[in-house]
């Protein structure tokens, strides 16, 4: 392991330190975020209140310094200040609200400014949900996708969710605790009932919750409750099946016998893995046979 830019602790060098905060047990921030919180000439925060107060819990003193608020809508007004400080050659601490800057948080437009410009840019990692819900999850982690929040209006969301169904990746999505039985119904239709996943919710609070099942388990356990707190959803990926010819053809001749073409191709691909292109094809020299 090689020593952290901050030996001594306050011998910071010039450039933007993205700091990642925690994302509930106030305990979870890092030494070297500590160390950079403390020393920054500048500190910045998608929510001032909340570095006010983590700053407090651990005894980092502000000495006069103010917390520049920046974040998804002040950011035209905020990035030139943030950014005539770094040009002066000042150390810029921005810090999420909780979590890792950039991952569904703010910090991306100043982040690409910073680096456009040649001025240096680090990072002091820490707490993320999406990491947290993948080591819980009990998915596999081999290889996953972070997909963000899902479009709240419903054909958008389907489309969306339709688009991530056939990548062979464990997925990982954040969703608001007020649209949970929405997007159950929306990923068994788009992903069916009997793919595996995880609801994690209130990660590292005092009501952390963890609930295991099948996408049609969880729409049943998940049918009508409030639940609160911010939710993160892990998604299996699909299980690859080998289908020879014969059975493609075979489940394409039963499905176009009360579907159309379109619809029957649709669906078979669907159930073995296989391109909507390709079967469409077969489909329709099938159907002119």
């Amino acid at each position: 392991m090689t020593d952290s830019l901050l030996t001594p602790a306050k011998a910071l060098a010039p450039g933007l330190y993205l700091v990642s905060t925690p994302i509930g047990a106030a305990r979870d921030i890092t030494l070297r975020a500590l160390d950079i919180l403390g020393a920054a000439d500048v500190l910045a925060a998608e929510d001032t209140r909340t570095l006010r107060h983590l700053m407090e819990i651990h005894g980092v003193a502000l000495n006069g310094r103010q917390v520049v608020p920046y974040h998804d809508h002040n950011g035209e007004r905020a990035l030139p200040r943030l950014l005539a400080d770094l040009r002066a050659g000042k150390t810029v601490a921005y810090a999420s609200e909780a979590g890792t800057p950039l991952i569904s948080d703010p910090g991306f437009e100043l982040t690409r400014a910073a680096r456009d410009e040649g001025l240096p840019v680090f990072a002091a990692p820490g707490a993320s949900a999406v990491l947290y819900a993948l080591t819980v999850a009990g998915l596999p982690t081999d290889r996953f996708l972070f997909a963000g929040f899902p479009p709240a209006a419903k054909a958008a969301r389907t489309a969306f969710l339709q688009e991530l169904a056939p990548i062979q990746a464990t997925l990982v999505l954040f969703e608001s605790p007020n649209r949970i039985n929405q997007i159950f119904d929306d990923l068994v239709q788009t992903h069916g009932e009997m793919r595996q996943a995880a609801l994690c919710r209130e990660l590292t609070k005092r009501f952390e919750e963890v609930s295991r099942g099948t996408l049609g388990e969880l729409r049943s356990s998940f049918a009508g409750r409030t639940v609160k707190g911010e939710v993160v959803l892990v998604i299996d990926r699909r299980a690859e099946v080998r289908a020879s010819a014969e059975t493609v053809e075979q489940a394409l001749d039963h499905a176009m016998a009360h579907m159309t073409v379109k619809d029957a191709a649709a669906a078979v691909a669907e159930a073995y893995g296989m391109p909507r292109r390709e079967v469409y094809q077969l489909a329709l020299k099938r159907g002119n046979a």
